[in-house]
């Protein structure tokens, strides 16, 4: 598929799911470095079985290694590590929250780096969607004690700024006549081994990898939602660049939100409502900008 905008709505909606997902999963007493290995190791293998052929005919240059391990680990371990640790603390919904700031942080260093400047119907996109996610966050205090939480807020405040630098590096650093399915598998297999080295590390014990086995048929769909969204993703950094493809955070907060309420019964406030409302104009400021182009 080589169109932005149903990729974009695709992309936004399985991340918006992972948070969810993410917490049920801590919660059963999974740890979330080990769901996120398992994200990684089987998205990894899932998008690698298609391309054996191709991988075992072709012999790819260090660069090509190199980019999958800078990807892996700025947009996929630490951000998602943040995630799974900080949902059961903060809400998934609240959690998914802090991808909607990772357009503003991609828009400030596209610019920096001097890359192409979006259109004025994208650019207040953005602008809406960002006023809407400042409304978000600012809603986390009618639901819970922010003082109690401070620590945790201020780390997934690291969220966006992770997401930021993942979109503008592959966009940038992009290995000539490599394709999105090779990159998304060669990004999660490297993210599984630098994932697992850190379970060993961290006196998690390799055995705690079994605990996925308490949840069975949430770790399949998420493994089969994972495959999916990996691609779609680098699909859209080929073909929408980093700016547009940071507007998944947008969607996804809206979906992350919605499935926090409809399936584990978080609550929130009228602000919090009023800035998912507003989210959802800059999204539709967004699609009608690629529309236009």
């Amino acid at each position: 598929m080589n169109r932005p905008i149903p990729l974009l709505l695709i992309t936004g909606v399985l991340l918006g799911l992972i948070f969810p997902m993410g917490r049920v999963a801590v919660e059963s007493g999974v740890p979330p470095i080990v769901w996120t290995f398992l994200i990684a190791v089987g998205s990894g293998v899932g998008l690698s079985l298609p391309l054996i052929q191709r991988f075992r005919g072709r012999n790819w240059p260090p660069r090509f290694w190199v980019y999958a391990v800078v990807s892996g680990l700025i947009s996929n371990v630490l951000p998602n590590l943040i995630v799974f640790a900080s949902a059961p603390r903060l809400g998934a919904g609240h959690v998914g929250l802090m991808f909607t700031l990772s357009p503003v942080c991609t828009l400030a260093l596209s610019l920096a780096a001097g890359m192409r400047r979006p259109s004025g119907i994208a650019l207040a996109g953005i602008a809406i969607g960002f006023i809407g996610a400042v409304i978000l966050v600012l809603g986390k205090g009618e639901t819970r004690p922010v003082a109690a939480q401070t620590l945790w807020l201020a780390l997934a405040l690291l969220i966006p700024v992770f997401l930021a630098l993942g979109n503008i590096y592959r966009g940038l650093a992009w290995p000539t006549g490599a394709g999105a399915m090779e990159l998304a598998s060669a990004s999660n297999l490297t993210s599984a081994i630098m994932l697992l080295a850190a379970i060993a590390i961290s006196g998690e014990g390799l055995a705690q990898i079994v605990s996925v086995a308490s949840v069975p048929m949430l770790g399949a769909v998420q493994l089969v939602l994972s495959c999916v969204y990996y691609l779609a993703l680098f699909a859209l950094q080929r073909i929408g660049g980093p700016v547009y493809l940071s507007q998944i955070g947008y969607v996804g907060a809206a979906v992350a939100l919605a499935a926090g309420v409809i399936a584990l019964g978080e609550q929130y406030g009228a602000l919090t409502w009023t800035g998912a409302a507003i989210v959802l104009v800059g999204i539709g400021f967004t699609i009608r900008a690629q529309m236009r182009r």
